[in-house]
């Protein structure tokens, strides 16, 4: 497997993602979601939780999916490495959060329904994002749309406003955050059919009926979803569906996924990667004091905020 020492995020993430965090960070009330929120209402509780109520894997605990993650961590060049987790699931699952402290968690449905090669890839997908820097943004967006409803309250409803447009801003770089991701597992796997075929698997595969499963009928159905762009009509179900009735979707369709997927796979950029010709962290980045890290820069900005707050209310006592 190829490994790319030094390599920078940049090298690999897509257009798209990069493009949505712009729309996402320039939506008003962006910058009052700061990182603090996030460490001591989802990051800290949520290890915690790990800790007491999953498997922490190792050399001596799930050392087969241990070996593999580490493989993942050194060919992505992430420091430190983070902590990988299992949880008793049976939904076909895996994340990655955490800011001070990055961790993996996959669920015992996905190791039960996937290959070990299939395993490496979700792996190497969700160390993607951690390299990509998208899990304080994931946290963020899970802090603003459990409090949407109580910021529209407390500013008597024009906070919807602002809390819903951020709502659909984080969703939408949720989505597209994915394909960079997808990028970081093919850059491991190097392998776009096992990726893709996990991708399948994931949409809606069977270990009963697996036989039965064929990729290249995957991929023609996503040629054919594509092509239902030809009515203008079809556009707009497709983006009604990603905001739905029963909530807005986190990932973009498996058959989009691929069809991006493979269109990388045929690019330049690809290939120049491939052969060593990337992008590497500098060693201004590598050396940086950590206050300026984006965590750092939003949490003093909080900090100003709550301290003006302070003032003003002193001054109307």
């Amino acid at each position: 497997m190829a490994t790319y020492p030094g390599i920078s995020s940049e090298a690999f993430k897509h257009p798209l993602d990069l493009q949505a965090e712009q729309a996402l960070r320039s939506v008003p009330g962006f910058n009052l979601v700061a990182s603090k929120f996030v460490e001591f209402i989802y990051e800290r509780p949520q290890l915690v939780y790990l800790m007491g109520n999953s498997i922490q894997a190792g050399p001596r605990q799930y050392s087969t999916v241990y070996g593999m993650f580490r493989e993942c961590v050194r060919d992505l060049d992430i420091y430190p490495e983070p902590t990988l987790f299992i949880s008793q699931n049976p939904q076909v699952n895996s994340y990655a959060m955490g800011q001070e402290h990055p961790y993996i968690v996959v669920n015992t449905g996905l190791l039960d329904l996937l290959n070990h090669d299939e395993i490496k890839t979700v792996l190497a997908h969700e160390l993607g994002h951690i390299k990509c820097g998208h899990t304080i943004l994931i946290q963020m967006a899970m802090w603003v749309m459990n409090a949407a409803s109580v910021i529209g309250e407390m500013t008597f409803g024009l906070g919807n406003i602002v809390s819903n447009g951020l709502i659909v801003a984080f969703y939408e770089w949720r989505r597209k955050a994915e394909l960079s991701a997808d990028r970081a597992a093919l850059l491991v796997m190097e392998n776009p059919r096992t990726v893709m075929t996990t991708m399948m698997k994931i949409a809606g595969g069977s270990e009963k009926f697996l036989n039965e499963c064929s990729l290249e009928e995957f991929i023609k159905q996503s040629e054919n979803y594509r092509n239902l762009d030809e009515d203008g009509l079809n556009q707009i179900y497709k983006a009604l569906m990603y905001v739905g009735v029963n909530g807005m979707l986190s990932h973009p369709f498996p058959v989009e996924r691929i069809h991006y997927l493979q269109e990388w796979t045929n690019s330049t950029e690809y290939q120049d990667i491939r052969q060593g010709n990337y992008q590497r962290v500098t060693v201004e980045t590598t050396n940086a004091d950590p206050t300026t890290s984006e965590s750092e820069r939003l949490r003093r900005e909080i900090d100003k905020l709550q301290q003006e707050i302070e003032r003003r209310k002193s001054q109307d006592r």
